[in-house]
């Protein structure tokens, strides 16, 4: 009987040869979140666009001023307000100075307080919103009502006020720019928090006894990376157009420093006889900004996908 069995048992099963084993294994390679995103991202040809520009254009404000014959100080009175030629790719300026040399340097200061401008408002907003989200309760509501308090203040005041006590340097423009723009950051980083602390996740870290400021900075504040390097990426070019104009209407930086927005206001002058000069600073100003409008979205686009 069990003879008969087991031959009725081979007859109905058979082995799975070694070749078909793995013939319904669907190979995906695994992708790190950082790898999934820049994947996204990279499929979106204008924010692709508008990386590739401002690398450009970073690359040629470090070079440029480096490996030109001309300084941007330089001045030659007898070759004033010349056309675009070879051997001055954007034409010179009232004093005879190279306007390809200076839009290239003004590009050094104008992204350079751009940037670190950004980097300053993402640390504090992080720091100041995650902590009013996370506490909450009576800190919250104190740390809002500062912000309402600073936020009620046009930042045109604060930035004259800077300039008279601070003059018009360069670390006094960043702190001028800095002093209010951090609160966008601070709301958003709150808003995102009160939702994430409620989570499993943070519970779970709570229970196995993580300190307050690991769930904060290690698990709530990484889980809304997303939102906040899209909004970091909208002000960089906030930053740029404040500083631009602001020194286009004569309260920026110092007269000597070469940033976009003073090349702009020096050629104002000159817009009815030789308008191709505030062509280069405006459309500096303009494609930058637009580049970095693309890359954000694209940021955006990429992080969102991730999520749904």
């Amino acid at each position: 009987m069990s003879e008969a069995k087991l031959t009725l048992s081979d007859d109905l099963f058979e082995k799975l040869p070694e070749e078909e084993k793995n013939s319904e294994f669907i190979a995906m390679a695994l992708k790190t979140f950082a790898k999934d995103a820049w994947d996204r991202f990279r499929r979106n040809k204008l924010a692709l666009f508008g990386l590739i520009f401002l690398t450009i254009i970073i690359i040629l404000a470090i070079v440029v001023p480096m490996v030109s014959p001309y300084q941007f100080d330089t001045q030659d009175m007898a070759n004033r307000n010349a056309l675009p030629s070879m051997q001055h790719l954007f034409g010179t300026d009232k004093l005879g100075r190279d306007i390809f040399v200076r839009v290239m340097y003004g590009a050094r200061v104008s992204l350079s307080i751009a940037f670190a401008t950004a980097a300053i408002n993402l640390v504090i907003g992080v720091l100041y919103g995650g902590i009013s989200g996370y506490v909450g309760g009576r800190v919250d509501m104190i740390m809002m009502r500062i912000i309402d308090v600073i936020y009620a203040v046009p930042s045109l005041i604060y930035i004259v006020l800077i300039r008279l006590v601070f003059g018009d340097s360069i670390g006094s423009m960043m702190l001028a720019i800095c002093l209010t723009s951090w609160i966008g950051m601070a709301r958003q980083v709150r808003a995102q928090l009160m939702s994430l602390k409620e989570m499993e996740f943070s519970l779970a870290a709570k229970v196995i006894g993580a300190s307050h400021s690991r769930i904060l900075l290690r698990h709530l504040v990484v889980n809304a990376l997303g939102p906040i390097i899209v909004s970091l990426t909208m002000m960089v070019p906030g930053a740029i157009f404040t500083e631009a104009s602001l020194s286009f209407v004569g309260i920026g930086l110092n007269p000597a420093v070469p940033s976009w927005g003073k090349l702009a206001n020096d050629c104002r002058s000159l817009i009815f006889t030789t308008p191709i000069q505030i062509i280069w600073p405006v459309a500096a100003i303009s494609l930058t900004i637009l580049a970095l409008n693309f890359v954000g979205d694209g940021i955006g686009e990429a992080f969102q996908a991730r999520t749904r």
